[in-house]
């Protein structure tokens, strides 16, 4: 009987555990995403749209992903405290705009003299980077994954030519990130200001330049109808995007939901570098054609070494404040060396020599 009794208690609960699982397997998910960006804004929502489409289409159906633009939410860089709160369960946005917050979130975007996209994704999923960032985002309740990386930015827009750091000197400009720090300590008045209001910034010279992505979202914007020196990068050679999801929600989620999230999140990252990739070519195309206004331009030799040496002071300024800043700048760097020495050999090898013979 107690043989009988055990193995009757055995069954039972196998059956229940099959019937759960069954049922966790049946069950439908919906969560909510706020973004950064406004509704249907380019490149940046197709990410988040393409990365809902192929969460429904992957999980057929038990997995829906419902975006709230920037008009809906009305907090464009309060994503952070929305998705750590739980009032959504995902953000899409930038990781450095929460510096302010917790500093060492803004080494996940890019930084100035930083790897190029392919180095740095590299860094990202084999290189130990994603487990860093981990480590930030962990304290806040947060997983933190790539979200979409525009490649190289344009180093902006000038209404005056800079011919030496002398020009730079009280310079209004409106410029994020590190970069903005580096700008500073060269002389320039960096500024943050909204997206919608930089045109209107820059033509009533509220501003005197300003850096946005490149081709294809500046030409959306209209800068090259009011400024005619477009320069090239070097603050944000890689800018990757984010996905932020609450640690809460994505537990609550089965095993192969989460699976299908992350394969999900990682296509979307790549299709909005290849898509980036088209859509400023095409741009850049348009803009030679119908702006012959249009200068390109590098910044002079003791600008860019001026810029270079503020990087460094202020990257080791960041070392000593933090552990942390230290672990991921030390890391950052060690993997450029060894990646770049590679990217030199190849990619930079082959560009120079078509530079050459084209």
């Amino acid at each position: 009987m107690k043989i009988r009794s055990v193995l009757s208690a055995a069954v039972l609960a196998v059956a229940t555990t099959v019937s759960a699982t069954q049922a966790l397997a049946q069950e439908r998910f919906t969560l909510r995403l706020a973004e950064t960006w406004g509704p249907n804004f380019p490149i940046f929502g197709d990410t988040t749209k393409r990365f809902a489409e192929n969460v429904e289409k992957m999980s057929d159906g038990r997995l829906r992903i419902r975006i709230d633009s920037a008009n809906k939410h009305k907090a464009p860089l309060g994503v952070f405290d929305m998705v750590k709160a739980g009032q959504y369960d995902m953000g899409h946005s930038a990781s450095y705009y929460w510096k302010g917050k917790v500093p060492e979130t803004l080494f996940f975007t890019s930084m100035p003299f930083g790897m190029i996209a392919t180095e740095q994704y590299a860094w990202f999923y084999h290189g130990g980077g994603m487990e860093l960032m981990q480590e930030v985002y962990e304290p806040h309740n947060m997983l933190s994954f790539p979200g979409g990386n525009t490649g190289v930015q344009m180093g902006g827009w000038f209404r005056k030519e800079i011919n030496s750091l002398e020009d730079l000197q009280g310079l209004k400009m409106r410029i994020p990130g590190f970069a903005g720090e580096v700008f500073a300590e060269v002389g320039v008045n960096p500024t943050n200001i909204a997206p919608g209001e930089l045109y209107t910034a820059l033509e009533r010279n509220t501003i005197d330049a300003v850096e946005w992505v490149g081709p294809a979202l500046d030409l959306r914007l209209g800068f090259q109808q009011i400024a005619d020196y477009y320069y090239t990068g070097w603050h944000e050679p890689a800018t990757e995007l984010q996905f932020l999801i609450n640690k809460d929600s994505w537990e609550e989620l089965p095993a192969d939901l989460q699976e299908i999230m992350r394969v999900a999140m990682r296509a979307s990252a790549y299709d909005m570098l290849i898509q980036s990739q088209h859509a400023n070519a095409e741009a850049w195309a348009s803009i030679k054609e119908e702006y012959p206004n249009v200068q390109i331009k590098q910044f002079p030799d003791d600008v860019f070494d001026a810029m270079y040496a503020a990087n460094k002071k202020l990257l080791d300024e960041a070392a000593a404040e933090s552990d942390m800043a230290a672990k991921i700048i030390k890391s950052q760097e060690e993997y450029k060396e060894k990646s770049r020495a590679y990217t030199d050999i190849s990619e930079r090898a082959y560009l120079n020599t078509m530079a050459e013979v084209e």
